[in-house]
């Protein structure tokens, strides 16, 4: 016999055997499947297959050839899980285990086969977003990266007059918020908030009672429950495995007797006595794993689960030196960012200040230049002044005695004293705008000289800075190493170390009852906020149902303690 796997998109993994006369038993194709995948929680999966339309699982005891499998070759078998934990987080303990029943329980999700409401399958949404992608990040995860994931039921879509766009939009905030989660936690808050969802875990069989009416019974792992076939939300009736005394069928005919023998014992046939085996079957491995949970661990589970503890402290410690690492390198890079940025401030303002000292410098060379100017035009004026009082003396001297003579020489007298004045006013004026000027120029090479200080003092912290800048972007370099090849793997967990553990996960306990507040906060806060885009047309009967629970808040457990109190009148 040759075994093949091949692993679906949705995580489903079929072996296809081929016979070659090995004549294997069951546990030995169950054991071999086992192995191949490192799974030690064997008890919860099964190896699946279909013969005439009827769901069958393989017997471990009984050779695989003896079976009513298909007679063509290969064989098809579907390795899925066959019973579901009551609390997924404390009774699954390893990773592998945890990643099946989150591909397993996703993909029934999607194909309606366990009722979601829509706000809760946004919030699962971002979960497996988050366990695909890692954490949130608005460079690398863009708009319309989630354009080709199936992530929302089909019935979800079309309720409401959404985009795709716009669910994206919903799904990637609270991915947003879903950071630090590694792919395990991520798929464990999955499994989580999926295993309060009413269908989660329920094999359903149609029943007829002894008065032919037709009814659901659904086997998990709290019990057995009797539905309505309209209503597989709600159970009429439920016999939880501790109030259960018997059960046993006789050809189609199956048989509870409820442990209170005041209670009446119910009676179902079914249409097929292959179902009758298939529902013993479930009833039987459902009860052994209820008593199992009730019990103390086996040696076998401590073990497991003191090594899941020790990896997971080991994931944790490893988490924290990466986000440690990771948080230096960012701070590493915003102190080089930032003394870029004073780098390039410093040569903005060197630059300013050469301009300023070029502008200084051609203000002096222009302010020399005038008072040059000035002084020799004052010059000349003192000489023009001279020589008028020389032509006045002269014309003094040659005055003419006639009247008219001296009328005139008068009047050029005293035109040639207006005139000395002038000249002498001119003179002092253009002297003392030549002072003025030796002033500013001295003022001009005192600015020259502050420039020329400063400039010397910015391209000094210029060079300081770039030496920072240098020694700084080096700094990653001196972390601690990634290569992992000559560090031990080993880790010695102290008491210290076990009891500052135990505080965290306590911390978490508090953290997560919180979240968990605030979680409802924003179902609430989403289902309002789409409630105006519903078309009220195209809801199912399980909407409507599901909506009158909420608004009766009954969910899935409550509901179930609420009719396993009740009466068994209905099904008499």
């Amino acid at each position: 016999m040759s075994v093949g796997c091949q692993r679906k998109k949705e995580g489903r993994f079929i072996y296809r055997v081929v016979c070659r006369g090995v004549k294997w038993k069951g546990k030995d194709l169950f054991d071999l499947v086992c192995r191949t995948l490192g799974l030690r929680e064997t008890w919860f999966f099964g190896l699946q297959y279909t013969i005439k339309d009827t769901v069958a699982w393989l017997k471990m005891d009984k050779k695989v050839l003896d079976h009513d499998v298909p007679t063509e070759e290969p064989v098809t078998f579907h390795f899925l899980a066959k019973f579901y934990p009551e609390n997924a987080e404390e009774e699954l303990v390893q990773e592998i285990t945890q990643h099946l029943f989150f591909l397993q329980v996703k993909k029934q999700i999607l194909d309606e086969k366990i009722y979601c409401p829509p706000e809760a399958s946004v919030l699962l949404a971002s979960y497996a977003v988050q366990a695909k992608y890692g954490d949130y990040d608005p460079n690398v995860h863009k708009r319309g990266f989630l354009a080709q994931e199936e992530l929302l039921p089909k019935r979800v879509i079309n309720l409401y007059q959404m985009t795709p766009e716009m669910w994206e939009e919903r799904i990637t905030a609270w991915y947003a918020e879903h950071r630090g989660r590694a792919r395990d936690e991520a798929e464990m808050e999955y499994l989580k908030i999926a295993q309060d969802l009413e269908m989660y875990g329920v094999n359903y069989f149609a029943i007829r009672n002894k008065k032919g009416t037709e009814l659901l019974l659904g086997v998990d792992a709290l019990g057995l429950h009797i539905y309505d076939p309209d209503n597989r939300l709600t159970p009429k009736i439920s016999f939880p495995w501790n109030e259960i005394r018997n059960i046993s069928y006789s050809d189609k005919e199956f048989t509870i007797k409820p442990l209170d023998k005041k209670i009446d014992v119910f009676k179902f046939n079914s249409s097929k006595l292959r179902v009758n085996k298939l529902i013993l079957q479930l009833c039987i491995g459902n009860h052994d794993l209820f008593m199992r949970r009730r019990k103390a661990d086996s040696l076998e589970v401590q073990q497991m689960k003191a090594q899941a503890r020790e990896e997971k402290a080991r994931k944790q410690m490893e988490r924290q030196r990466l986000a440690r690492e990771k948080k230096m390198r960012e701070e590493a890079e915003r102190t080089r960012d930032e003394l870029e940025r004073r780098l390039m401030q410093l040569k903005e303002e060197a630059t300013m200040a050469n301009e300023a000292l070029m502008r200084s410098e051609e203000t002096a060379d222009l302010l020399a230049e005038k008072a040059q100017i000035t002084e020799e035009e004052a010059k000349l004026l003192a000489q023009k002044a001279a020589e008028a009082e020389q032509e006045m003396q002269r014309i003094k001297a040659t005055a003419i005695r006639t009247e008219e003579e001296k009328r005139l020489m008068e009047q050029k007298v005293l035109e040639a004293e207006m005139l000395a004045l002038k000249m002498a006013e001119e003179s002092e004026r253009r002297a003392k705008e030549a002072d003025q000027l030796k002033q500013d120029l001295q003022e001009a090479r005192e600015s020259e000289r502050r420039a020329k200080q400063k400039l010397l003092e910015i391209t000094s912290k210029s060079s300081y800075t770039q030496s920072m800048n240098s020694s700084t972007t080096a700094l990653p370099t001196d972390l601690p190493s990634f290569n992992l090849i000559n560090e031990s793997l080993s880790f010695d967990f102290k008491d210290t170390d076990m009891k500052r553990l135990s505080m965290e996960i306590e911390k978490e306990k508090v953290e997560y009852m919180e979240k968990s507040k605030h979680l409802q906060e924003q179902l609430n806060e989403l289902k309002t906020e789409i409630e105006a885009l519903k078309l009220k047309e195209r809801e199912t009967a399980l909407d409507i149902l599901h909506n009158e629970n909420a608004s009766r808040g009954n969910s899935k457990h409550n509901t179930i303690k609420k009719v396993s109190e009740g009466s068994s009148l209905y099904l008499a």
